[in-house]
């Protein structure tokens, strides 16, 4: 028996499956996202509010399911490299696991009504596909994270889906400056799985697990990191030129040394030191999407 079964509370085992340090990632395209709304005058409080909620239930239960479905396929073990897991190190049931996500993407669906009755039947398939995406990420008969498909679907509903949809639900219409914006939050915020799966990849190779990480190696996975870090700093150049010709818009440059020492950091360590890398990642995307969000406010 695991010790860690008798040391840890209920609450604490839910709020460690829960995996708080990953939910800066659904805070950064609402901030991006509301700050264009304020700056286009079409800014409302109440639809940000419950795009912040769905977004933070949406990542809670994709996090509950991907902790429940990696174990049972077999992939996630007591003795992983990376942070303890609920379900592999039994401090949840299968059972549990399976209500707190039935229960979580419910109280999602239950709030994002709110967003379909003031915008329309878009919001609506917006919110279900981002449910199932969610759910699809681990399980089904396609897991995304184990087809290499992982990386593309944070981008998109980190970066477009979360970004874009939020100014939407707000202003009820789409900008390209709202696209442009997304590009690097989802880049971002994309990175830190990124860095998981360059961690893991051994482990998930071996496991039949493959993320990008493993079918493109390790040296292209290094180099996807670093690119879109350049992406990242550089769209910022383009919403200059196209949208607020404002040098606050480089307010993000201001990040720029934490990405160099990032990028020396995931060419050097390894195993377990990479979880360092993980953490400072998502560091980066949180401080980069305050920094891009006063930079359009000012």
């Amino acid at each position: 028996m695991n010790p860690t079964t008798n040391t840890i509370s209920k609450f604490d085992a839910w709020i460690l499956a829960s995996r708080p340090k990953t939910l800066l990632a659904a805070v950064v395209p609402i901030i991006v996202g509301s700050s264009l709304a304020i700056n286009d005058g079409k800014f409302r409080p109440v639809a940000a509010l419950i795009a912040l909620l769905c977004s933070i239930l949406i990542q809670v239960g994709t996090n509950f399911v991907n902790d429940l479905y990696d174990f049972l396929a077999g992939t996630d073990r007591k003795e992983r490299t990376g942070p303890q897991r609920a379900a592999a190190s039994g401090i949840l049931s299968v059972v549990e696991m399976k209500s707190g996500i039935a229960i979580t993407f419910g109280i999602c669906f239950l709030l994002g009504l709110y967003l379909v009755y003031i915008n329309g039947w878009e919001i609506l398939i917006l919110g279900i596909v981002s449910i199932v995406a969610g759910i699809a990420y681990t399980a089904g008969p396609f897991p995304l994270a184990y087809n290499g498909l992982g990386d593309l679907a944070s981008f998109l509903f980190f970066g477009l889906v979360g970004t874009v949809g939020t100014y939407y639900v707000q202003a009820q219409e789409i900008s390209s400056t709202a696209f442009w914006s997304s590009i690097p939050v989802g880049a971002l915020i994309t990175n830190i799985l990124v860095v998981n799966n360059y961690r893991d990849r051994i482990e998930d190779q071996s496991n039949g697990k493959n993320t990008l990480a493993v079918l493109i190696g390790e040296r292209f996975t290094r180099i996807q990191y670093v690119l879109f870090l350049i992406i990242s700093y550089s769209i910022l150049f383009v919403v200059y030129f196209t949208y607020k010709e404002s040098i606050f818009v480089f307010l993000p440059l201001i990040s720029l040394p934490l990405s160099l020492k990032l990028i020396k950091m995931i060419y050097s360590l390894k195993g377990r030191d990479l979880n360092k890398t993980l953490e400072l990642t998502a560091k980066l995307s949180a401080l980069y999407g305050l920094l891009f969000a006063i930079g359009i406010l000012v």
